[in-house]
């Protein structure tokens, strides 16, 4: 079970707003080329300025991206916007956002860096290995427990915990490694599910 289970619900909120956008000429790829930069301008802000508080900016724009990565994907689907090129802007807007991100949570007191990068190495990981199923003409892997959704979840969670509760900072190392082993094994299911259907 993970967060993109319920990702139709969360897609039904939505929906009120995905008319409008598409009547003000809106595109798929500008939502995603907007939601890249403006994680890269998030992510800056966090290296420049690696104070406690400003991290309250994480869960606010992890939940807006969400938000946004489900609307790239739904005028694309349903305005015949799908193409290539918004396949490529979708998937290495994930992976670049996610460096962004993630990445800053280095350099909080008390973080293990080497634990923090390893996390965000497996966080690309697991989209590798998601896109690896259509390589062999499956479906792309969404499978948990850690995937996108979750991650955000997760690190926003833990953004807010960084400015409302300092002391959690003390427990970062364990954070990252319990993370890096939830990534691990979502890596293992989403390779165990595409060989699964290959079979």
């Amino acid at each position: 079970m993970t967060l993109y289970d319920i990702k139709p619900r969360f897609q039904a909120l939505l929906r009120p707003c995905l008319a409008w956008l598409y009547r003000q000429g809106v595109t798929a790829n500008q939502v995603t080329l907007f939601t890249l930069v403006a994680s890269l301008v998030v992510g800056g802000s966090l290296v420049l300025y690696p104070s406690r508080m400003i991290f309250a900016l994480l869960p606010v724009f992890l939940f807006f991206r969400m938000a946004l990565n489900a609307i790239d994907g739904m005028l694309a689907r349903e305005f015949n916007q799908q193409s290539r090129l918004g396949a490529l802007l979708n998937e290495i807007g994930d992976i670049v956002s996610d460096i962004a991100l993630y990445l800053p949570f280095a350099l909080l007191p008390f973080a293990r860096p080497e634990l923090v990068i390893l996390t965000v190495f497996l966080a690309l990981l697991t989209e590798f290995c998601g896109v690896m199923a259509q390589t062999l003409g499956r479906p792309r892997g969404y499978q948990g427990p850690l995937g996108k959704s979750d991650r955000a979840l997760l690190f926003g969670s833990y953004g807010l915990a960084v400015v409302v509760w300092p002391e959690s900072m003390a427990y970062s190392g364990w954070l990252f490694a319990f993370a890096s082993l939830l990534l691990l094994w979502t890596c293992i299911n989403r390779c165990r599910a595409a060989l699964r259907s290959e079979a």
